[in-house]
């Protein structure tokens, strides 16, 4: 550690937070993917990966590649950890990890001092912090010297959910080696064959200089760097971050980092590490960090039980009753509930499109939708007609909208409204409406200190979510 090219590098995370979780569902859903979850404690994987480099004696400024429609959980989270200096880049679409691994360096190719870029996934969970920076400061030499560096998790059992990397010939540098094998997902007799050889888990984290990823994908990918390149030059504004060009995702394939880079580079190295890490990818891998009872149990929420063990049972707010019944996972939401064998939880991604045909929506949000200002929950519909509940955080304030096709009708329940209305203001307060005519323009605002509750009441011919004009973006919005 006492490096001095070491010692001067700056480490910049990038942070990739793409992806659905869709074997967590029906948790976690197209638009409130598992990293916004709180799964294993309060603070969601997100914030908790933004958490762990947030120290800039450590780490530089943070730059997060993210869906656009998944932006006001990235700024609510910067926000929470009063993180102001980050680059966020969104993508138009998702596609894969190569993708936004190269738009972070292309944002990076101007910097003159020594950089690493550390690339984490959004979703996964690390316990040991001490060990993980200490796996970063044992690569970098290697990563500064034109290697593309590999974090290797020491499996401690034979597991069929991860990829496996055969560590080769060994550098100079420490523990760290060349990567001779890749493997993708083997069975359980395979695994244990590979651990015997001393094969690695693959956590999806790397360490490199973001040069030599731009060097390497002009040989390995020319076609990606150019579409990439044009989606970050014609990347325009957007609130607090910048949206990269949807004509070219458009034209782009989706490859993923490992099998468009690592798998083809002669620049490949591993770094076997223990950090205490977990995907989180499995109700079942959720199970195995989780504390549990005395049955072996992970119980949450409304859930009474008898006679069960080594089993995974949620509630979100229905009561949940579960007798006699061993490693099994029940989930249950508002609007939908899981139940399955413990070990074929993780088929429920094979299962989503069934539900997709009957019950799209239930795939895309949740009954209660979080937004940065609050949530949203539809409680009643039908012709012409469609009721909500709003609740408002305090200060926090929707953008200024219009609807073409239909009016609303607000009625406070609790707290203080400050309604805009067609640039008039009023306060609104419990047991008073507002009326909101059709093509109006409107902005409702949280100017107390406590939740703003409000049941809205909408009528017209067309209410679909995307019946809305804003005419100012902000960070609340």
């Amino acid at each position: 550690m006492g490096n001095p090219a070491r010692a001067s590098v700056l480490i910049r995370p990038v942070i990739l937070s793409g992806g659905s979780g869709t074997r967590l569902w029906p948790l976690s859903r197209q638009q409130y993917p598992k990293q916004f979850v709180p799964l294993v404690s309060e603070e969601n994987l997100f914030t908790a990966t933004l958490r762990r480099v947030s120290n800039r004696k450590h780490y530089g400024a943070p730059i997060i590649i993210a869906g656009n429609d998944h932006r006001f959980f990235v700024l609510a989270a910067l926000s929470a950890l009063d993180i102001t200096d980050a680059t966020i880049l969104l993508e138009p679409q998702g596609r894969n990890t190569a993708a936004p691994a190269l738009a972070a360096a292309l944002a990076e190719r101007e910097a003159k001092s020594p950089v690493l870029h550390l690339v984490l996934p959004s979703d996964h969970l690390i316990e040991d912090g001490d060990a993980f920076y200490a796996s970063i400061m044992s690569a970098a030499t290697t990563a500064l010297d034109d290697n593309i560096v590999l974090f290797g998790i020491t499996p401690d059992k034979p597991e069929t959910a991860y990829g496996y990397i055969l560590p080769g010939k060994p550098l100079t540098q420490g523990k760290v080696c060349r990567i001779a094998e890749f493997h993708e997902k083997p069975d359980t007799d395979n695994a244990t064959a590979l651990i015997a050889r001393g094969a690695l888990w693959n956590s999806g984290m790397f360490l490199y200089n973001p040069h030599t990823l731009l060097n390497e994908a002009k040989t390995l990918a020319p076609e990606h760097l150019a579409l990439c390149t044009n989606a970050w030059q014609e990347a325009k504004p957007e609130a607090e971050c910048m949206l990269l060009s949807s004509e070219a995702y458009a034209q782009m394939k989706s490859h993923a980092f490992d099998t468009l880079f690592m798998e083809h580079t002669q620049i490949g190295a591993v770094l076997p590490c223990l950090l205490g890490w977990s995907d989180i990818g499995s109700w079942q891998a959720l199970w195995q960090v989780a504390d549990k009872d005395a049955s072996r149990n992970v119980l949450k929420g409304s859930v009474i039980t008898r006679d069960v063990e080594n089993s995974y049972i949620r509630s979100e707010g229905p009561a949940v009753v579960v007798l006699g019944m061993k490693n099994c996972t029940v989930i249950a939401t508002k609007d939908a509930v899981l139940v399955a064998p413990s070990d074929r939880a993780q088929e429920i991604k094979n299962m989503l499109p069934l539900v997709e045909n009957s019950h799209n929506e239930v795939t895309i949000s949740h009954a209660r939708v979080p937004r940065p200002w609050g949530t949203y929950e539809n409680i009643a519909q039908g012709e012409q007609f469609k009721v909500k509940h709003i609740v408002v955080a305090p200060g926090r304030s929707l953008s200024l909208q219009m609807h073409h096709h239909r009016a609303e009708h607000w009625v406070v329940v609790s707290g203080t409204a400050r309604v805009e209305c067609e640039s008039v203001e009023k306060l609104v307060f419990p047991n008073e409406s507002v009326f909101i005519p059709k093509g109006a323009s409107h902005r409702l605002s949280n100017p107390g200190k406590i939740d703003l509750q409000i049941i809205e009441v909408q009528s017209g011919e067309y209410l679909s979510e995307d019946d809305i004009i804003r005419f100012e973006s902000i960070r609340s919005a």
